[in-house]
């Protein structure tokens, strides 16, 4: 037993490395957050507006349930060929990550969805880069800069947003 317990840890060392995890994420916690990646953010009712790059972001949250989602829109969704449509699902699989596409009130949207407690400051600032750079390569690279799945569709990506803000947040 003793040894398969060794096993795992050598195995799944995210697992073991969980009791070092951050205190959950709190409305205070994620406020200072954004206001290292954009120190004239608002706060929108339950969540944040801000811009990360030129591009606007929103981020709602809901801690009784549990859940937040930051979102970017990208470009109206009505008039998306079937390729277009296709390409993004593509996407999905293998190049977005963390970040995703989606189809709301007649928007095509890059999201990054998360449990809310659970989420750590690094989660989330590299969930809200990948989600940036989906909206910014929409058309062209498809990518959220994270690195690329494998066995999917999509050709090499690139990872200097990510690594741009997460050294913003370095200090936090």
């Amino acid at each position: 037993m003793i040894r398969l317990l060794c096993l795992f840890v050598v195995l799944f060392p995210a697992v073991a490395a969980a009791q070092d995890a951050e205190p959950p994420m709190t409305m205070p916690r994620m406020a200072e957050i954004v206001l290292a990646l954009d120190a004239e953010a608002q706060l929108a009712g339950n969540g944040f507006e801000f811009t990360i790059d030129d591009v606007p972001v929103l981020i709602i949250t809901d801690p009784g349930a549990n859940r937040m989602r930051a979102m970017v829109p990208i470009r109206s969704a009505e008039g998306m060929t079937p390729e277009e449509l296709t390409r993004v699902m593509q996407a999905n699989f293998d190049s977005a990550l963390d970040a995703r596409y989606a189809v709301a009130q007649g928007r095509l949207w890059g999201v990054f969805i998360h449990p809310f407690a659970q989420l750590e400051k690094d989660q989330l600032i590299s969930g809200l880069a990948q989600t940036v750079n989906v909206a910014k390569t929409y058309g062209t690279l498809y990518s959220s800069g994270a690195g690329q799945f494998g066995a999917g569709d999509s050709g090499n990506l690139q990872q200097e947003l990510i690594e741009e803000l997460l050294e913003r947040g370095q200090d936090i």
